[in-house]
């Protein structure tokens, strides 16, 4: 057997093997020996059909079976033994000629491989980032205090409406009909001056352009094709007015929001607010952090992925699944994805980053905690806690498991870059990390 490494670029190259019969034909008769020996041909008693007729029924067969496990076994030991590190598989190259299998004695095949040479990531003063911190300041409690007082209250169904209200009703334009929930805090108080002072039944009269870009959406509950039905003269016909009170800040409020007898204060419960909010905000800007520091490493380390060579084999690997266009524009984050994955995986190898079995089942339990305390049901899921968690990493035929220690070791790898490279803290408002998601 001949293996032979030919590199086109910097990342990509041809592996070609050539078989010949001292490579696979020992395997090939040891198998069709034992084929003879089990056999149970017509004609002749079990296990004793002449060899010549197996090797014609079988030969060819047991031929491609063996030759392939032999490519097979040596393509991946000899990639083993490289320094540089594959990418995706080894894609097998259209033969020349057809193989005349019954004939022929030497095989030749080849493979394109994509690879990364090596990965050379420096983690010192010279790479800067910058950490985020979310401040819970007096505003965002303010509104937060008003939404869920204004969440919380009691809903009535009065017969005039007022500033602030919801209107139900039948809007008509043209030939397009829809029922639809108005919420007059979300359209332009001009429009909304209309509805104010009506009652059930009333017919409010204006026109679609008097409704700004995206307000059918988020203020009539419409979708984007039903909004762009809507042009011309537009009438509502007023079925039902909602106004929802402002909840009082009682014990009944303060138990509907953190559970019985957690608060018994406004006091202590404008503090639990301000905690939980900040507790939230301290989860988005740690994501944040991390997410804006791997474009940072990603951008310092600087490795040329084989893109041409990725795209055919993402084609090749999903066949029949995805189209070139498809993966040409999914493309760039799935290279941003590999790229990270190859740094993390490198900076965890060369300083010993692990995760370990245990950190594996804390996180796992958090992660539970949090979806349940989302549902108020945190305290009464303790109980269960090992079940849900063996349930959920034994899941996906474990790639669960896999997904949850791949995440700890990239905040370990992110952890100890950020303790070696240049961080400014920076302290932001949620109003200006809103302006930071948008960018």
């Amino acid at each position: 057997m001949e293996i032979t490494l030919d590199k086109h670029s910097a990342n990509q190259a041809s592996i070609k093997i050539n078989l010949n019969e001292a490579d696979y034909q020992p395997k090939v008769e040891a198998k069709l020996k034992d084929f003879a020996k089990k056999s149970n041909i017509k004609g002749f008693r079990p296990g004793k059909a002449p060899i010549s007729m197996v090797k014609n029924m079988y030969g060819t067969s047991v031929l491609v079976e063996e030759v392939n496990s032999i490519l097979s076994v040596s393509l991946n030991k000899y990639l083993k033994e490289q320094t540089f590190k594959i990418l995706g598989d080894p894609l097998p190259q259209e033969q020349k000629e057809a193989i005349d299998w019954k004939n022929q004695k030497d095989f030749d095949f080849e493979y394109k491989i994509g690879f990364v040479d090596s990965i050379d990531l420096p983690l010192d003063s010279n790479i800067k980032a910058t950490k985020y911190s979310i401040k819970v300041d007096d505003k965002l409690i303010n509104e937060t205090l008003e939404n869920l007082t204004s969440q919380y209250g009691n809903s009535t169904n009065p017969e005039v409406s007022e500033e602030g209200d919801k209107v139900y009703g039948d809007v008509k334009a043209g030939e397009f009909e829809q029922t639809a929930s108005l919420d007059l805090t979300k359209i332009t108080k001009k429009l909304a001056a209309k509805f104010i002072g009506i009652n059930k039944e009333a017919v409010v009269e204006f026109e679609a352009k008097d409704v700004k870009n995206g307000q059918w959406e988020e203020a009539f509950g419409f979708s984007e094709e039903e909004a762009e039905k809507i042009d011309g003269d537009v009438t509502f016909t007023v079925k039902n007015i909602n106004r929802t009170e402002t909840a009082e800040m009682n014990q009944e409020f303060f138990d509907k929001i953190f559970g019985p007898d957690l608060v018994s204060t406004e006091e202590e419960f404008v503090t639990k607010v301000r905690e939980t909010l900040q507790t939230n905000y301290d989860k988005e800007s740690k994501l944040f952090t991390e997410e804006e520091l791997k474009k940072v490493l990603i951008e310092n380390a600087k490795i040329d992925l084989p893109e041409e060579f990725l795209k055919e084999w993402l084609i090749a690997a999903n066949a029949g699944k995805v189209t070139s266009d498809l993966v040409g524009k999914e493309f760039p984050q799935y290279a941003k994805q590999l790229t990270w994955s190859l740094i993390s995986n490198e900076l965890a190898t060369k300083n010993d980053i692990k995760a370990e079995h245990d950190e594996v089942i804390e996180k796992t339990k958090q992660m539970v905690r949090d979806q349940f305390a989302a549902s108020g049901l945190g305290a009464q899921m303790e109980d269960s806690m090992d079940m849900f968690v063996d349930n959920y990493l034994k899941g996906e035929e474990g790639q669960n498991y896999m997904n949850m220690l791949t995440s700890i070791q990239n905040e370990k790898v992110l952890d100890f870059a950020l303790d070696k490279i240049s961080v400014e803290e920076k302290e932001i408002t949620i109003d200006e990390f809103k302006e930071l998601l948008e960018k």
